[in-house]
């Protein structure tokens, strides 16, 4: 067994263990942080597939802003209120052990690869995974399933606003 089977082993069972455990939360803010554990888990894969690119826009547009919109729908249903029947005690153990698991490998990517005890086993081209290559493919061959993205997204974001407004209204 290589080193960097080792470490796709130890991380996807890290991935696993926490989509599971964001499953099994009944808190839905303990689930939306072992989401946001999950999206480095997979963001630190990214890089050991150095794509580094996207292993960034994993950390900056997943865990960053989509889970920020979750946290803020579940503060204005006031998910975060409600009580929960039962409480899990080995929770928050298994995500502290996961986190610390996710940073010590990740540390230890950063380093081995610095020092050279981790040897890369397929040449990538240099520009395989940055921002143009992603870019060209992005606009070229998927432009249609983007703008159609685009569009569900601005009549979800419409819809969002028309529903509140009008929640608003009738209590007003």
């Amino acid at each position: 067994m290589t080193l960097d089977l080792a470490l796709f082993l130890i991380l996807a069972s890290v991935a696993i263990a926490t989509a599971l455990s964001m499953l099994m939360s009944d808190n839905a803010i303990y689930g939306a942080m072992f989401l946001v554990l999950n999206f480095v888990s997979v963001a630190v894969l990214y890089l050991l597939l150095n794509a580094a690119f996207i292993a960034m826009i994993q950390v900056t547009v997943y865990a960053g802003a989509i889970m920020v919109l979750f946290l803020f729908v579940i503060m204005l249903l006031g998910a975060e209120k409600l009580g929960t029947a039962t409480t899990i005690t080995w929770q928050p153990t298994v995500a502290i052990v996961l986190g610390i698991i996710l940073i010590g490998e990740f540390f230890y990517i950063l380093v081995a690869q610095e020092i050279g005890w981790m040897e890369i086993g397929v040449e990538v081209a240099q520009s395989y995974g940055g921002p143009a290559a992603i870019g060209a493919v992005l606009f070229d061959r998927y432009l249609v399933p983007f703008e159609i993205t685009s569009i569900v997204l601005l009549v979800a974001m419409v819809g969002a606003i028309v529903l509140t407004r009008a929640d608003r209204e009738e209590s007003e």
